[in-house]
């Protein structure tokens, strides 16, 4: 049941109590007293809404009754019923109150009522304004904790030590020194081959940045047209060009106060550094159209496949814009170049595939492993996770074995393991026809057999060969299971 609201009447005389409690008894529940002594005990223990107040009482009149009530219960809604006739004489008492609404005496009982009603409406509306203020105000406490707690957690994602790698890899150097530089507010130039997580490690380095609340964006400068690159950038007003139909605001604008990627910045015009290096300058942008120009504080990050010193050399690059990059230079070595990382980084892809595509999966045998650790990877982690794609999809177990690794990967395994055989090492690159056919035999018989998983009768059969003429060629290039795909880099 809901409670209707609760009225306070306050007057020395009985019979103007017991008729205004019977005028507003119908629709509100009526509190009644006779001096201010009663009136405060029962607003200490009651949750009153409406104050109706006689001023003239014996000891503490009205108007100071009600002071008091404003003082320590602002929230009711305090009205005076008095006998003057000017309510003039007492405007200054009013407002000294805070008293809502003046009745004088006589009144008519519709008048009476019609206070209350709009003074307990008024009340509910203040309750339900603080009601919806204190929501507002714990709904931006609560998205401004959950955003603090998305940052962390995009932190944690990007932090260095997500950098997969084994003990004693040579990426651990690189990490180290990019950790030193991200609190320093300089430009980095990251330099590496394609696939090696230049985007990774500059996001390692804003998130470990002091600029981490604010955006990080990364734009492939090699993969976009002049004009459209400036317009990516910059932005551009509406009608600067044909297809502006709208305002654009560039990246530079967006992360204002935050970090920015421009790699592949070997691949940028001539015409396109000179805009660059203009803003790298004077920290200003002007988007296309426009005239004016606005400031922005933006760190700037650049990454690159390309020797850039080599191109300031070749006249391909500018060399005051490639000194406005490179305040620290940092280089992510090729897997072929870490070859203890290729087994953490392939069981790590495997696990996030596993997880990502609802399939099982353990691990990689042996074997697996030994070939991919072998096998240099051109295209780096890009290239790994696409092979790790592929063994997943094509396994029918959850440890993944040799057999399912690409032709390629298994040829150049297979060639690895024939230069380590003593008997085949001496085989040289150049020479007689019968010594390097010899050794291209050892090749495709031991690729035969990780795709046959070692079955010797199917490999013999593929090669057209007698299980008994397999047996003595294997003999005769030394070649077995158990010392098949060591890594001899």
């Amino acid at each position: 049941m809901i409670r209707r609201p609760a009225l306070l009447v306050v007057d020395d005389e009985p019979r103007s109590v017991e008729v205004i409690a019977r005028v507003l008894d119908e629709e509100f529940d009526v509190f009644t007293a006779h001096d201010a002594d009663e009136a405060r005990r029962i607003l200490e223990n009651e949750w009153i809404q409406v104050i109706f107040c006689d001023q003239r009482m014996p000891g503490t009149s009205g108007v100071v009754l009600l002071t008091e009530v404003r003082e320590r219960w602002p929230d009711i809604l305090r009205i005076i019923v008095t006998g003057y006739s000017e309510p003039e004489d007492m405007i200054g008492a009013i407002n000294a109150a805070g008293i809502y609404q003046f009745i004088p005496k006589p009144w008519h009982p519709d008048q009476l009522l019609l206070a209350a009603r709009n003074a307990a409406h008024l009340f509910a509306l203040q309750r339900e304004h603080e009601r919806l203020s204190l929501e507002m105000k714990l709904s931006a406490a609560t998205a401004e904790a959950r955003l603090a707690a998305q940052r962390e957690r995009v932190a944690q994602i990007f932090h260095f030590d997500t950098l997969i790698r084994a003990p004693g890899s040579p990426l651990s150097q690189t990490c180290a020194r990019a950790a030193q530089v991200a609190t320093f507010d300089v430009p980095v130039l990251i330099h590496g081959e394609t696939g090696t997580g230049k985007e990774l490690l500059a996001r390692a380095i804003h998130y470990s940045s002091l600029r981490s609340d604010r955006p990080f964006f990364a734009v492939n400068c090699g993969a976009i047209p002049d004009d459209l690159l400036e317009s990516e950038l910059f932005g551009h007003k509406k009608g600067s060009f044909t297809g502006a139909h709208v305002t654009r605001i560039g990246l530079l604008d967006q992360a204002d106060g935050g970090t920015i990627l421009l790699d592949e910045i070997g691949d940028i015009s001539p015409a396109f550094q000179v805009k660059l290096l203009r803003f790298l300058q004077e920290g200003e942008i002007r988007p296309v159209g426009s005239n004016e120009s606005k400031r922005v504080n933006v760190r700037v990050l650049a990454a690159t496949h390309r020797d850039l010193h080599g191109e300031v050399g070749r006249g391909r690059f500018r060399e005051d814009l490639y000194y406005r990059l490179c305040a620290m230079v940092l280089t992510l070595p090729p897997l072929r170049a870490r070859r203890s990382d290729i087994p953490v980084l392939a069981q790590s892809i495997l696990d996030a595939l596993s997880a990502q595509h609802g399939k099982r999966a353990k691990g990689f045998s042996a074997e697996a492993l030994g070939c991919m650790t072998a096998y240099d990877w051109p295209g780096n982690v890009r290239e790994l996770q696409n092979e790790v794609t592929r063994m997943l999809v094509l396994a029918e177990r959850d440890v993944l074995g040799a057999d399912l690794l690409s032709p390629h990967v298994l040829r150049v395994a297979a060639a690895t393991t024939a230069k380590a055989e003593p008997e085949i090492i001496a085989l040289p690159d150049s020479g007689p026809l019968k010594d390097r056919i010899e050794r291209m035999e050892a090749s495709i018989l031991t690729e035969t057999l990780v795709r046959c998983r070692w079955n010797k009768s199917r490999a013999a059969e593929e090669l057209g060969l007698s299980r008994v003429g397999l047996r003595a060629k294997l003999d005769r290039y030394g070649i077995a299971r158990g010392a098949t795909f060591a890594n001899s880099h």
